[in-house]
């Protein structure tokens, strides 16, 4: 299999993400976890994915006991 880029890789978190909203909440380590036993990406690509989906805006940290990933509550699940 090809090696992933960080955009796909986000992509991949994001729809994740949207698939759980309003039933699960992922952590950072979640995600990571995912995606290496999913597209076997290390811990490196995953954060820049993570990174990248924070400063584009289509998702935000939440904290409740711990810091999740969430898509923001003003946006629409979609891409």
């Amino acid at each position: 299999m090809a090696e992933m880029t960080v955009e796909q890789l986000a992509d991949a978190m994001y729809e994740m993400i949207k698939d759980a909203k309003g039933m699960k909440k992922y952590k950072a380590t979640d995600l990571q976890k995912a995606m290496a036993e999913r597209f076997g990406a290390d811990k490196q690509a995953c954060k820049q994915a993570i990174r990248l989906l924070m400063d584009s805006g289509r998702c935000i940290y939440t904290y409740f006991g711990g810091s999740y990933i969430e898509i923001p509550p003003d946006q629409p699940a979609t891409p």
